[in-house]
């Protein structure tokens, strides 16, 4: 009789081309008239198997796409993989060397500016000058302000957003691990990739309307310069490892160059500062998030 059972297990697996269960796998073996039937089992009339599957989280590899809605908003988080790079530019002004190395960690970074449909369904509040689309990159934002907007977003969606470090913009930037060398954000030639004095008519223009960085990012070269989170310092020749500038100071950081700027403000390395409290029509920003 037992054999008889293997036999036909065997047969009934061939015919419906199902492999004998092993130990990694579960049966359930069921009767025509549907009842379940236990092992051992008098009778087969279908079996069927199933694998229990112990997977592994898939890591995010440079560039991956991670999208947030927020109060019916929709924005992409690009992710950064962590590395280390040179820092810095000898041909960039002054404040831009010495050259330096600096490792990061794993970030994400956003794909765009922070436009004025997203500041709008987190704060309420529409402060931009340039007026006549939602995609739009804010603009007449002071750091502090960006602050708020980042402690908002974060009550909103119980994520760790932040105004990116000057390093994670700059890494970012420059395409991160998938870095080309390129002397913009993306590329070569700064009318490829962003909006500066030379083709910006005198004012923003709508978020990816230029060629991406090697990530996947738009806008980092032009259209509105973007707010750091550090405080203004000399660089320091040092291998430094998740900086985040000095503890306090007078001046706040902006990246990116602008609208209103020659191209040389657009490059990957070049520094601004100002005074924190000042939010004009070529400041805005963008957001990062970190990882665990």
């Amino acid at each position: 009789m037992k054999l008889s059972w293997f036999i036909k297990t065997i047969v009934l697996c061939l015919f419906c081309s199902v492999e004998l269960p092993s130990l990694a796998q579960g049966v359930i073996v069921y009767k025509k008239d549907g009842t379940q039937v236990d092992y051992p089992y008098a009778s087969i009339d279908s079996i069927v198997t199933y694998l229990e599957k112990n997977e592994e989280p898939v890591e995010p590899q440079a560039g991956d796409k991670k999208v947030f809605t927020v109060n019916g908003c929709e924005f992409t988080m690009i992710f950064v993989k962590g590395g280390t790079f040179k820092m810095g530019s000898n041909i960039a002004g002054e404040n831009a060397s010495p050259i330096h190395n600096v490792t990061l960690s794993d970030y994400y970074i956003a794909e765009t500016e922070v436009t004025q449909e997203l500041y709008y369904a987190v704060t309420g509040k529409a402060p931009s000058e340039f007026e006549g689309g939602t995609n739009l990159p804010v603009e007449r934002v002071d750091r502090s302000e960006c602050s708020s907007f980042v402690k908002k977003l974060n009550e909103l969606t119980g994520e760790k957003f932040a105004l990116p470090t000057e390093a994670q913009w700059e890494f970012a930037a420059r395409g991160g691990t998938l870095s080309k060398g390129y002397l913009y954000s993306g590329g070569s030639a700064v009318t490829m990739v962003g909006w500066y004095k030379g083709n910006s008519d005198e004012k923003t223009h709508p978020v990816k309307q230029k060629l991406p960085n090697e990530l996947g990012i738009y806008d980092m070269a032009g259209n509105v310069k973007e707010w750091c989170s550090d405080w203004f310092g000399d660089y320091s020749s040092k291998s430094v490892t998740n900086p985040t500038g000095p503890s306090k100071g007078s001046y706040g950081i902006l990246r990116g160059g602008s609208w209103k700027q020659v191209e040389d403000f657009c490059t990957v390395s070049f520094r601004e500062y100002n005074t924190p409290d000042l939010g004009y029509s070529i400041y805005g920003f963008r957001i990062v998030l970190k990882v665990n």
